[in-house]
This record gives structure tokens, C-alpha cells and sequence, in this order.
């Protein structure tokens, strides 16, 4: 059963990701996506791979999802219409010869591999309890692969300047405008006086148990950024001006603490990013928990996006 449910799965998403590209409305595309989304959650699932499926599931089908989304309805809203032209059926057999021909080069590439295929897994799994860290997906992202974790943390800023750079000048600095219905008798007021207390609990619990079992940061923050998200559409708090300075440090305080950790690194232990043994786990617990607040409120602005309209600051 366990072969044919994978299976399964399989031919479902490889047909999902066709549909996707193939689909001509917008919103039946983005729709298709973010189950495209929850599919390959359920297939890093069956990989065993529960922090990665979480991962997926937050910032591949939610919050990607959800911009996507976003981007379609504005769109809609601004009058934009696809041009169906039809390609030549030579640019159409051009397409299909070089898809064919990158895929059968992969394929190719991984029948020469060489058996064993090269792999880093056991000196990494070696090196795993020096760093104290019980989840190995911890270890690896903060550990070894920290410049990563890192650049992806100040990836997400410089994205959200993007955003925030398309503001008209008059509005800069200005608050975002959230539109939301402020009935506080309604079901979306109710959910969102209940919900987001769970809601910070949950991800707490998430970043905390990181560092030993599946869980970490950026799935913790998407919960929280949901649970500022709701609060913000139920009209029970405002989206703050995005010209206000406690808000921009509180931005980039994670990603500055990372490199402030990275500096103490490359004094006491002789590398950019390199823990002292003895500190190891209290300094990857601390960039965690230091990026937690950052990560929510960058991705929660994101979704927000650029002060549109009349606003207040």
C-alpha cells in the first residue's frame, strides 16, 4: 500500500505541475500552485523529512501562495489582460527539443554518477554533536551552512525594500493600507481574538523544539506573521508606517545578531560563522530566537506590501 500511495502521489504532482504551466486563468493557476504546495509537503513527509515538509508547506504553498494571489488580484483590479499569441510551430519544436534535451542531459549526469554516490553525510553526521544540536536540519543550516541561513535572512530585507520602494513618493513612509471589514460581531473579528493567542504558543513551542526535533525559525515566524496578518484584516490592529524606526530596527536586529555571532566566531574560534564547541548550541539557540520577531515581520510586511492609497501616518 505504501508503494502505490507513493506512486500515486508521484503522478498526481508531476500532472499538477503540468496543469499549472499549462492553465490560462491567473487564479486557477495560483490555486493550482499552492496545491502543487501542500502535495510536495506530503511527499517530504514520505521522505521522512518533516522539517523541510513543514518549510514547505509555510513559505512554498502559504506565503508564496499568498503573494501570488495578491500579485493576480491586483492585477485583475488594474485592468491587465493576457495576450494569447500563439507561437510558430517551429518556436514550439524548439521549445520542445531543448526541454527534451536538458532532460535527458540530467538524466544522463545522474545515470554516470559513481556508485557510491559522492556524499558528505558521514563526516557531517561526525561532526553533528559538537555542535550540541540534536536536529541534524539545525545543526546543518546554522552549523555548516550558516552563510546560507544567513544571506536568505537579508535576502528577505532587500526584498522588502523592493517592495517597499514601489510607494509613490507622496506616500512614503506612510502606513499600508490592509483592507478588512471591522465588525467586531462578525466570524473574522471572533477568529482573530481567539486564534492568535494559539497561534504564538504554537510557535514558540516550534522554535524552541527546533534546535533538537523538527521545527525552527522560519516556520515559527510564518505562524506569527499569520496571526499578525488576521489581526490586521479583522481591523483590530493597523499595519504600522513603514517610515517608523523601531520597526526597521527591529528588521534587521536578527540578521545583525547573526553577524555580530559570525564576528565573535571569527575571534575565538578562528572563522567567520565558526562556534566555539563549548557555545555552540547557546549561540545557534540565540540566532533563532533573535531572527524569530525579524522573519515574522518581514514576511507579514511583504504580504502587506507598499502604502497604495490615502493613509495615515
Amino acid at each position: 500500500m505504501s508503494v502505490v500511495l507513493d506512486l500515486a502521489l508521484i503522478l498526481v504532482i508531476l500532472a499538477l505541475a503540468l496543469w499549472v504551466m499549462l492553465a490560462r486563468e491567473t487564479f486557477v493557476a495560483v490555486t493550482s500552485f499552492i496545491a502543487y504546495g501542500l502535495l510536495l509537503t506530503l511527499a517530504w513527509v514520505r521522505l521522512a523529512a518533516v522539517d523541510v515538509a513543514m518549510t514547505e508547506a509555510a513559505i512554498g504553498a502559504g506565503l508564496t501562495g499568498a503573494l501570488l494571489i495578491g500579485a493576480a488580484s491586483r492585477l485583475r483590479k488594474s485592468g491587465y489582460t493576457l495576450r494569447r499569441a500563439q507561437a510558430s510551430l517551429p518556436r514550439r519544436s524548439l521549445a520542445l527539443a531543448v526541454s527534451v534535451t536538458v532532460s535527458a542531459v540530467l538524466a544522463i549526469c545522474l545515470l554516470w554518477l559513481p556508485e557510491p554516490s559522492p556524499t558528505l553525510v558521514p563526516e557531517v553526521t561526525a561532526a553533528i554533536p559538537a555542535t550540541g544540536v540534536g536536529n541534524p536540519i539545525t545543526a546543518v543550516l546554522l552549523a555548516f551552512r550558516a552563510m546560507d541561513t544567513l544571506l536568505e535572512a537579508i535576502v528577505l530585507l532587500f526584498a522588502l525594500i523592493g517592495v517597499w520602494s514601489l510607494a509613490p513618493n507622496e506616500l512614503w513612509g506612510t502606513r499600508p493600507d490592509v483592507p478588512h471589514h471591522a465588525d467586531p460581531q462578525d466570524v473574522l473579528a471572533y477568529v482573530a481574538r481567539v486564534l492568535p493567542p494559539i497561534g504564538i504558543v504554537v510557535a514558540v513551542y516550534i522554535l524552541w523544539v527546533g534546535a533538537d526535533h523538527p521545527g525552527g525559525k522560519f516556520q515559527a515566524a510564518t505562524i506569527l506573521a499569520a496571526m499578525w496578518l488576521l489581526l490586521m484584516m479583522a481591523g483590530l490592529v493597523k499595519a504600522p508606517p513603514i517610515g517608523r524606526r523601531a520597526l526597521r530596527a527591529w528588521l534587521v536586529a536578527g540578521p545583525l545578531v547573526f553577524v555580530a555571532i559570525g564576528v565573535y566566531g571569527a575571534l575565538s574560534a578562528g572563522a567567520f560563522l565558526a562556534y566555539p564547541e563549548a557555545l555552540a548550541k547557546p549561540l545557534i539557540v540565540v540566532i533563532e530566537v533573535a531572527l524569530l520577531p525579524s522573519l515574522a515581520m518581514t514576511l507579514a510586511l511583504l504580504l502587506i506590501g507598499a502604502p497604495r492609497g490615502a493613509s495615515t501616518p
